[in-house]
């Protein structure tokens, strides 16, 4: 059985070890990105609305994990995102989904207890009670469980094949109205 539990940010920098055990299981990142995502996910903690989740099993280890904040301007993803949807849409378009929005950073399941419902779980939680208008993510544009899973939710592209700055693989930018819709049943199935 797992459990979801809200961790404040002091607890959040405290257990970033936890954090990035399950982020490495999960995404296979190359062992020398490890000490930057490190830094990255740090600073998120400081970004305001800062709300992180825990999935825990009934004797308090984390297998899962899900943190985001609201979107404001000079924070990194969110201007590289706000240029990319004026350019491609206009600046109505990027103000209709950045304006008001929970930036969902990170969302994780070890891979030992991933197909269980840990990951909808976490991101409904994470999503409900939000005073702001949408939620807004990247994950891989590929046909993976992730990104299925995002789908279901109410989640569209805003944006495909998107590259961020310094990188080389193609993200999908998705959003949602808030509050998240019902789930649909388009779980690849």
């Amino acid at each position: 059985m797992t459990g979801l539990r809200r961790i404040d940010p002091d607890e959040f920098a405290a257990r970033l070890d936890s954090v990035l055990e399950i982020y490495t299981a999960a995404m296979k990142p190359p062992p020398e990105q490890l000490s930057g995502r490190q830094a990255i996910m740090a600073n998120h903690a400081a970004h305001p609305g800062f709300t992180c989740l825990f999935a825990e099993t009934d004797e308090g280890l984390p297998v899962g994990l899900a943190y985001g904040f609201h979107g404001v301007a000079g924070q990194w993803w969110h201007d590289v995102v706000h240029r990319a949807l004026t350019d491609q849409f206009g600046e109505k378009k990027a103000y209709d989904w950045l304006g008001d929005a929970l930036e969902i950073a990170e969302v994780h399941v070890h891979p030992d207890h991933q197909g269980r419902g840990i990951g909808r779980a976490l991101v409904r939680a994470l999503c409900a009670g939000r005073r702001e208008r949408t939620a807004v993510l990247s994950t891989r544009d590929q046909p993976t469980v992730a990104r299925r899973l995002y789908r279901s939710m109410g989640f569209v592209d805003l944006l495909t094949w998107f590259v961020f700055p310094g990188g080389y693989e193609h993200y999908v930018i998705a959003g949602a109205v808030l509050p998240l819709a019902e789930d649909t049943d388009d779980m690849g199935r």
